[in-house]
């Protein structure tokens, strides 16, 4: 059974840094995309960032590069978003999900499958 369990989220203040875990279970990261999502409350989702396990290719939303860097650790199972330089529009809840290799990295939430409950990132001071 194919499971995504995200953690890391909380209460940061602009400017700061978190870094969101998400952690398969069910099924082995090399062959699968993960992405992250955000969704602020009145708004549409937005696909931040993915990572294409098989090679590495990375996609960034234009309003995180620079900014959020995804990454993975295959002997874990768990692909990491660090968020730095956080703003108070970073805030969201924040959900990985899973997509087949075959498709490029992208936002488009429409290739993905499986996804995560979800954690919450608010920004403020």
């Amino acid at each position: 059974q194919v499971q995504l369990v995200e953690s890391g989220g909380g209460l940061v203040q602009p400017g700061g840094s978190l870094r969101l875990s998400c952690t398969a279970s069910g099924f082995t990261l090399d062959s699968y995309n993960i992405a992250w999502f955000r969704q602020a409350p009145g708004k549409e989702r937005e696909g931040v960032s993915c990572i294409r396990n098989s090679d590495g290719n990375t996609y960034y939303a234009d309003s995180v590069k620079g900014r959020f860097t995804i990454s993975r650790d295959n002997a874990k199972n768990t692909v990491y978003l660090q968020m730095n330089s956080l703003k108070p529009e970073d805030t969201a809840v924040y959900t990985c999900a899973q997509g087949k290799s075959v498709y490029i990295c992208s936002g488009l939430s429409r290739r993905y499958d499986y996804w995560g409950q979800g954690t919450q990132v608010t920004v403020s001071s």
